[in-house]
């Protein structure tokens, strides 16, 4: 079982970041209030310059409607950019190995997939990209697509604030996010990689000497850079095929810890802004306990086998240990990134990471995943208004049957785009089709691939053997709806909070423990619902083999 060390090592990691989170979060909330700050002097020429060359009104004000479209349009613009990239990649500038143009069905699919923030890929990147498609395809996406997240669920908690009149606007608070948010972060963070032993260039290959004295190309590039947004951004897709399991993105465990925090910093920082935008701090409360104690439970599951676990396939380089909360931590963020093969875990270890993708706010990415924890909490506060004879509230504002019926098509999403592909891939024969490592593809990896996808996580067992017409268009599918279906429906619930009476506090009170275990155990209740029959058949069914045959 776990020791005392790593389980202090957790506590601490988990600790430090949710400590930095919170001093970085009235930074951001300044942000966002247009609030005046020593960047301004470097800051402001450039974004006016931006507003002017795109003939952008800073001061115009958008409702929520507006707020989604531009915000989807702006996205599909740059996918459209991204795909041309891909397609057309062999005719184009730092291309030293002299990569073809992708096909139009897997450039589709990784440009949907880097634009909603999910990173699935059905490629090896560092023998399929060139330097030019990682920087001006793949980073670019995983930038923007970082931006767009934290924008909407920064609108989203505008329609809360009492007196609040709009969402924002979207192409400030767009520019804001890259400009003096992710930017001073990410270099920040690129710095920190390079002194780690991250490479950062624009040569593809180096040539080295080996310990026999024979000579071997290895392939590097623009890594620490990606790394950065990658982690930070809760992105995931990685430069190379084994992503964070490869040494040269992630070379040692100081870099592991270190990505680990930054996958969960910004998504728990953004719920410390949620309570400073509100001015009501207490209502940050349940939204980040009962994150970290669904998190909690998720490492609870992941180690509950002996530690560390020594399986075929697992990275050893770091450790079962650090390798199972490295992919509870990625899951649970909606990252995707991983620094071990998935085929060597541990089932209970996978169920984690299922959970992680199904109930995505522990915490989830950054923005949506905030925002599913509020919808959370309405569910509670309705559910619990039935049981006690009381009108349900939430800050103040009474819960009406509309928003009750919002927050669950949002929620019923994500299992329908789940479960409906899978049976799909099944009744067309596509995932027979395929294989991994030499063997047929099983449930578990058809149904991860699919809910990695509705939950725009982008971690799976296929990679590149995913690369098929069928599986590219499927999971792109999946992926689009799943990203911005949620995204439209929450912003539509937070719009229709816009000039509602408030009330007192006579309703029930949703900053003290005891509703914060009210709302995990309906979290639970309704991930275990909705999820379980199926997670039976796969990872749950496989550990009881492992009792019985011995794993």
């Amino acid at each position: 079982m776990i020791d005392a060390i790593q389980a202090i090592s957790v506590i601490l990691i988990l600790g430090i970041t949710i400590l930095i989170a919170k001093l970085i979060a009235p930074y951001i909330a300044r942000v966002y209030n247009r609030a005046p700050s020593r960047l301004d002097k470097i800051v402001n020429p450039v974004e006016n310059f931006i507003y002017k060359i795109c003939s952008i009104d800073p001061s115009h004000s958008m409702g929520w409607k507006q707020y989604f479209l531009v915000g989807l349009l702006l996205n599909v613009a740059q996918m459209v950019i991204a795909f041309l990239i891909l397609i057309f990649q062999g005719n184009l500038p730092l291309n030293p190995l002299g990569f073809h143009g992708l096909s139009w069905d897997l450039s589709l699919n990784t440009v949907i997939s880097f634009g909603t923030n999910t990173n699935l890929q059905h490629y090896n990147g560092e023998a399929t990209l060139s330097i030019f498609s990682q920087m001006t395809a793949i980073q670019f996406l995983q930038w923007t697509s970082a931006a767009t997240g934290i924008c909407m669920g920064i609108a989203f908690i505008r329609g809360f604030i009492v007196g609040s009149k709009n969402m924002g606007n979207f192409h400030v608070d767009f520019v804001r996010t890259i400009t003096r948010i992710l930017l001073p972060m990410c270099l920040t963070a690129s710095v920190v990689f390079i002194v780690m032993g991250v490479p950062q260039t624009l040569n593809a290959s180096t040539t080295v000497t080996t310990l026999q004295g024979t000579t071997q190309s290895i392939l590097v590039g623009p890594v620490a850079s990606l790394d950065s947004i990658m982690q930070l951004g809760t992105n995931g897709g990685g430069f190379y095929g084994a992503n964070a399991a490869y040494p040269f993105m992630n070379p040692s465990p100081y870099s592991n810890v270190f990505m680990i925090a930054l996958m969960l910093l910004l998504p728990t920082a953004l719920i410390f802004v949620f309570g400073d935008l509100l001015g009501k701090k207490r209502e940050a409360r349940p939204l980040l306990w009962g994150a970290y104690i669904l998190f909690g439970i998720n490492l609870a599951i992941a180690f509950a086998p002996t530690i560390p676990l020594i399986a075929p396939g697992i990275e050893t380089r770091i450790g079962g240990f650090m390798s199972s909360f490295y992919t509870v931590a990625t899951t649970a963020a909606t990252t995707g990134s991983v620094n071990s093969a998935l085929s060597g875990m541990h089932p209970l270890t996978i169920t984690s990471g299922f959970l992680g993708m199904f109930i995505q706010s522990i915490p989830g990415g950054k923005g949506i995943g905030m925002m599913y924890m509020v919808m959370y909490i309405i569910i509670t506060v309705f559910i619990v208004g039935l049981m006690s004879g009381r009108t349900p509230e939430y800050l103040g504002i009474k819960i009406t049957g509309r928003d009750v019926k919002l927050v669950m098509v949002s929620f019923l999403i994500h299992p329908i785009i789940i479960l409906v592909p899978t049976v799909i891939a099944y009744a067309s024969g596509a995932a027979s089709a395929i294989g991994v490592g030499g063997n047929s593809v099983g449930y578990t990896q058809i149904f991860y691939e699919f809910t990695s996808a509705a939950a725009n996580n982008g971690s799976d067992f296929l990679g590149a053997s995913g690369n098929t017409p069928f599986f590219n268009i499927a999971t792109a599918i999946v992926i689009f709806i799943g990203r911005f279906a949620p995204l439209a429906i929450l912003l539509a619930l937070s719009g229709s909070m816009i000039g509602r009476k408030r009330g007192g506090t006579s309703g029930l009170k949703t900053d003290s423990p005891i509703f914060t275990i009210v709302l995990v155990a309906s979290i639970i209740i309704l991930v275990v619902l909705t999820f379980f029959p199926f997670l039976a058949l796969g990872p749950i069914s496989s550990f009881f083999r492992g009792l019985t045959n011995g794993f």
